[in-house]
């Protein structure tokens, strides 16, 4: 067992990376909508929807402006998603050692714990690719409103990168880079400054983690062929993943709102500042009404969804156990 153990864990992770990537390839388009629209103000809307938000980007942007930050996401999703699934796996094979049945209170902290860790890659990750994500939208809204810069140079922006760029034409400001900003933050800010948002980032990962693993779980051991047989067929494993995703992705929707407007550095025409996870809920509500907390809800279910159910199935085939010589692709036996 234990080194069953030792050689499943790296397999775990080569699963979670590949899958990390694979999800963000075909997905990542419907999460720069997502941050377009959870970005907008009441009076301030240049998105109806996903799709009307994706066709404007395309035409303003091209068809690579939809995988704006795509490069920070597959550099680093595959440690985001390898710590996420693999920590999971590792705390409940903790917490079952006594060899009985998870409870659902179990599995609800081996998701808590996982959530707890991916944040280390997650916070980094999510501040920089809302950064390139939102430059479209913030450029869009400069060309509509062409007093946004001179708004933008009397005040009311975040201190950090306002000098470099918040007051740039809108060509400079979809020209800047990941690097850029990093090398920004850490001049400015130092290494804290990559994880603003931390607690939000926290408030969002770990609930969707505590729902998330425990619904999975029982999903999928509904599509056990009997008590005797209890393998599932890997698109079971599939629709399991889309359904947990998807319903764990909604139920903190609130929450990634919050986390978004509070790692968003550059700000458009009169778009206020937070100070605070208390203070962002506090003005968005206020300013905006309940319904704000779900813009970007049905976005981030639909990315949500494909991405873990392309997860579980990368753990059901196998394909780390297949490259690091462990076992055969499941997918041919099945």
């Amino acid at each position: 067992m234990a080194q069953q153990q030792q050689i499943s864990l790296p397999a775990k992770l080569i699963n979670g990376g590949i899958a990390g990537m694979v999800g963000v390839t075909c997905v990542f388009p419907i999460d720069l909508a997502k941050t377009r629209l959870q970005n907008q103000r009441s009076g301030q809307q240049l998105y109806k929807n996903m799709m009307d938000c994706l066709i404007k980007t395309v035409k303003s942007e091209g068809y690579f402006g939809m995988y704006r930050g795509a490069a920070v996401n597959l550099t680093l999703v595959t440690p985001e998603k390898a710590i996420k699934l693999a920590a999971n796996d590792f705390f409940r094979h903790q917490l079952s050692k006594d060899g009985g049945k998870l409870t659902v209170l179990k599995e609800m902290l081996a998701g808590c714990c996982a959530g707890m860790c991916q944040v280390t890659v997650t916070t980094p990750m999510e501040m920089l690719k809302i950064q390139m994500q939102d430059a479209g939208r913030l450029a869009a809204q400069q060309r509509v409103m062409p007093s946004v810069v001179t708004a933008l140079k009397m005040g009311g922006t975040s201190a950090v990168l306002s000098r470099s760029y918040n007051t740039s034409p809108a060509t400079q400001v979809r020209q800047v880079s990941a690097t850029q900003i990093t090398r920004e933050l850490l001049r400015t800010k130092g290494v804290t400054g990559l994880y603003r948002g931390l607690g939000a980032t926290l408030m969002r990962d770990i609930p969707f983690s505590v729902v998330y693993f425990p619904l999975f779980a029982h999903l999928h051991q509904l599509g056990q062929h009997s008590r005797e047989d209890p393998s599932v067929p890997f698109y079971w494993s599939f629709l399991s993943g889309c359904g947990a995703g998807c319903i764990a992705a909604v139920a903190v929707s609130p929450c990634d709102v919050v986390k978004t407007r509070l790692q968003s550095l550059k700000k458009g025409a009169n778009e206020e500042t937070y100070n605070g996870v208390v203070d962002c809920i506090r003005k968005i509500l206020t300013k905006e009404g309940p319904g704000a907390f779900l813009k970007g809800a049905s976005c981030r279910a639909l990315v949500i969804a494909p991405l873990f159910g392309i997860a579980q199935v990368m753990y059901f085939v196998g394909v780390g156990e297949f490259l690091l010589g462990y076992t055969p692709y499941n997918l041919y036996s099945a």
